[in-house]
């Protein structure tokens, strides 16, 4: 088992820091600033000569002397002034706004990584932003079954269960058992009675959920889902409402668990988070145990059949649950 977690940390990834981009944005130098400026109109400018005039239902005409489009056809179709293209290119320090960069990105007909990577430079939320979750490839899944006795899974970026393990089913419960719209954690967490028993400090637990939930919300403000997540954990859970008013903030550390389940004991454990390549923001979290009663008991435990899980869809009051989308991803 030893090798497999080696491995695990090879093929998914690095660990989840424990910085200050976790908890919110990190105040950048002047220099630092400069230099994403000039980043940012050094890949405008080339995206734009890259850019045939064809591409963009103009004519080629004579006697071009630059390579795709001039800066004057670039401002012309997004509607923008030219001498604030020209800055923008130039790397000045101008003012960036999100509608203004969009209306750019689309003339130069970036794809989805282009235009993610223009919205970072500038260091403003992009408009249309939207989060599909991240899918889990069989490559990923053969790690987590081979874990087994050691409980993992694969979660989203908004605590959505993409995979899981059957250690990790029968610990939390058979999530398959829930629609789309229900698997998530934190909604399980908040709503699902059998957790109060099953986090040994329930309490302690949720202040940290919910201070690690309100950190992402602000890492990633462009976000639509959260909005409709956040909302439907208020109507469903009077404790996730005391605690959200609370403004605390949390990293995403490693950590350490306790569990009582009710047909093996207590279990205690040490909970590592990997970054996945499978797609954005979900991570790897891989149960291990830190006492040898725990080691012997996960041994117990992957002969119990999991928990079935039910679905209370008057409880589950997020309009986008009711269609089958997943817990704070719009409809």
């Amino acid at each position: 088992m030893a090798d497999v977690g080696i491995g695990v940390g090879a093929l998914v990834g690095a660990r989840v820091p424990s910085s200050a981009a976790q908890v919110g944005r990190v105040r950048l130098s002047r220099e630092q600033n400069e230099k994403r400026r000039r980043e940012l109109g050094e890949f405008v400018r080339s995206r734009r000569e890259r850019t045939s005039p064809e591409a963009v239902g103009l004519p080629p005409g004579p006697r071009r002397r630059t390579p795709g489009l001039r800066r004057e056809e670039v401002a012309l179709l997004a509607g923008i002034g030219v001498t604030w293209y020209t800055w923008l290119e130039q790397g000045r320090q101008i003012n960036v706004s999100s509608q203004v960069l969009l209306s750019v990105v689309r003339v130069l007909g970036l794809d989805d990584v282009e235009r993610a990577h223009v919205f970072h430079l500038a260091d403003v939320p992009d408009p249309e932003h939207m989060v599909s979750e991240a899918q889990v490839s069989p490559a990923v899944q053969l790690v987590l079954d081979q874990l087994n006795p050691y409980p993992a899974s694969v979660i989203g970026p908004r605590w959505t269960i993409l995979a899981g393990n059957r250690a990790y089913r029968a610990l939390v419960g058979d999530y398959r058992d829930l629609p789309p719209c229900a698997r998530n954690t934190l909604w399980m967490f908040f709503t699902d009675p059998e957790w109060r028993t099953l986090a040994a400090d329930w309490a302690g637990t949720s202040r940290q959920l919910v201070a690690k939930l309100r950190a992402a919300v602000a890492a990633d403000p462009g976000d639509p889902g959260w909005g409709p997540m956040v909302d439907a954990l208020i109507a469903a859970s009077p404790e996730f409402h005391e605690l959200w008013r609370r403004q605390e903030v949390a990293g995403m550390d490693s950590a350490v668990k306790c569990y009582y389940h009710s047909a093996v004991g207590s279990l205690d454990f040490a909970v590592t988070h990997m970054v996945t390549s499978d797609g954005r923001g979900a991570r790897m979290s891989v149960y291990t145990p830190r006492d040898d009663e725990t080691r012997e008991r996960l041994e117990r435990l992957s002969g119990v059949t999991p928990r079935r899980l039910t679905y209370d869809e008057d409880h589950f009051v997020h309009e986008a649950g009711r269609t089958g989308t997943p817990l704070g991803v719009p409809a």
